[in-house]
């Protein structure tokens, strides 16, 4: 969260840094201005003195080392400054992040993906936003040497998804299949079966299989793979004669589990230490693929932000089954929790650690707790608790734990299970289920919290910590 700074401690602990008492002048004169303003101007007029702010603020944090190469006083003098940046931001999210949303969509006639909107506010707030070509840029940092251009975002979407009709607008967007899945539809559905970069996807009479195939990092998720398990989940909500998915991991070369399936080691550590991770992937993630495999997908068609909010869902969906091996951590194990159906084999786990990553476990603090009650899922979200597939807690969540050799048959049984029953009764259920344990209001409103605190728990240093003290981060390799 945002830290307030006291007035009077601002310039000693800038100064302390040996940073230009000028410059730091200057920006902090720019900041008081700022806080000073009693009411919000218009957008464009309020926009020049928080670019100020912005640049100011950044040239200060340029003229400090490396951000894992500061002492304590140049420390403290970044931190000072990231937040004073925040909360100027913040301010000016606070009213004009909505009107900017309006704009950028026609007043919601438009859909736009989270990416697609990240990139084109940074063109309508320059200086404010980071570019897609300032996060290229930065991503060649480690992460425990960014200075945040990623805070922003977060700020600017939970202030959007504040907004009732645009943040459900915004959640719409993102059910909408992408462009890409078209391109592959037609192969699909006449040679049942598409190889996309760490996903495979195949249709087996009525069912679609989504394999994993992250294989180097154990099927774990990071902004390589979200794209292709995403049009995975399309094809297959897409294809007119499938009528379930199944979701299941590829066969790992790692040589602790080699020859063996893997669901998923959750998000790709190494990838956040080395700084590959982008902020949006949280969202994009959480928003597409997760979303779409819990509630389907929106067919394209025209939106606005004058839909009425309380109306039924009109996903097109089908159910999913979740097919455990090994393991199913982190972003694994919060699949299980979109599932209608969990197989898993004897002697596999799951589990949510998120206390020794530093992040929240995408919706897994919503979601978890009506599955395992809150003591557990306080349990595992904050005290890295596992859960063995065979126990009784393990049991709320997975549906059926069998023998590793009886996994295929117990996969065939479910289908064979569920596809006879009608599609139509499956998709009302699906949607009647979630109106007491999930709507979409109830998303938005999770949303408008998670968008802002996964942004500073992706920046901080607690996650740096961890991943060195917790993983042996340093001696990973890309």
């Amino acid at each position: 969260m945002i830290e307030h700074i006291p007035l009077n401690e601002r310039q000693p602990r800038m100064e302390a840094a040996g940073l230009p008492r000028e410059a730091v002048t200057i920006f902090l004169q720019s900041v008081r201005a700022w806080e000073a303003r009693t009411a919000p101007e218009s957008l464009d007029a309020d926009l020049v003195p928080v670019q100020t702010i912005c640049r100011q603020g950044r040239e200060l944090l340029a003229h400090l080392p490396r951000k894992s190469e500061r002492d304590a006083t140049q420390k403290d003098a970044g931190h000072v400054i990231f937040h004073l940046l925040a909360d100027a931001s913040w301010r000016f999210f606070r009213h004009h992040a909505q009107p900017v949303y309006r704009e950028l969509t026609n007043n919601g006639t438009r859909s736009l993906r989270v990416d697609e909107l990240a990139w084109r506010a940074a063109e309508r707030l320059p200086g404010i936003l980071p570019t897609e070509d300032e996060l290229r840029a930065e991503s060649e940092l480690l992460q425990k040497d960014k200075d945040g251009l990623e805070i922003n975002q977060g700020l600017f979407f939970s202030h959007l998804f504040r907004d009732r009709a645009i943040g459900s607008h915004l959640i719409r967007a993102m059910l909408r299949p992408l462009p890409q899945s078209f391109e592959y539809l037609d192969e699909f559905r006449k040679t049942g079966r598409v190889q996309l970069d760490k996903a495979l996807v195949e249709a087996k009479e009525q069912a679609g299989y989504l394999t994993f195939q992250n294989l180097r990092y154990l099927n774990a998720e990071d902004d390589t793979t979200m794209v292709p398990f995403e049009i995975a989940t399309d094809l297959i909500l897409l294809h007119p004669e499938l009528r379930m998915g199944v979701m299941r991991g590829g066969v790992v070369d790692h040589p602790k589990y080699a020859g063996r399936r893997v669901f998923s080691a959750g998000i790709n550590l190494t990838h956040i230490y080395h700084g590959k991770k982008s902020y949006l992937g949280f969202l994009t993630k959480n928003l597409g693929f997760f979303n779409k495999v819990h509630r389907g997908i929106l067919p394209p068609g025209p939106d606005s932000l004058d839909v009425p909010l309380d109306e039924p869902e009109t996903t097109v969906e089908k159910p999913w089954v979740a097919v455990v091996e090994t393991f199913a951590i982190g972003g694994g194990c919060q699949l299980l929790l979109v599932a209608d159906y969990v197989i898993a084999e004897t002697g596999s786990f799951f589990s949510l650690p998120a206390r020794k990553e530093g992040i929240i476990p995408g919706l897994a603090n919503l979601r978890l707790p009506r599955f395992t009650g809150e003591s557990l899922a306080r349990q595992a979200i904050m005290f890295d608790k596992l859960f063995k597939v065979e126990t009784p807690e393990g049991r709320t969540i997975v549906s059926e734990v069998v023998a590793p050799e009886e996994i295929e048959a117990a996969v065939t049984r479910c289908a064979s299970n569920a596809l006879g029953a009608g599609m139509v009764s499956i998709s009302a259920n699906r949607k009647a289920l979630r109106a007491q344990t999930e709507s979409m209001e109830a998303l938005r409103q999770y949303m408008v919290i998670y968008a802002r605190e996964q942004a500073f728990c992706h920046l901080s240093d607690d996650l740096i910590r961890n991943l060195e003290k917790n993983w042996n981060a340093q001696q990973r390799k890309l």
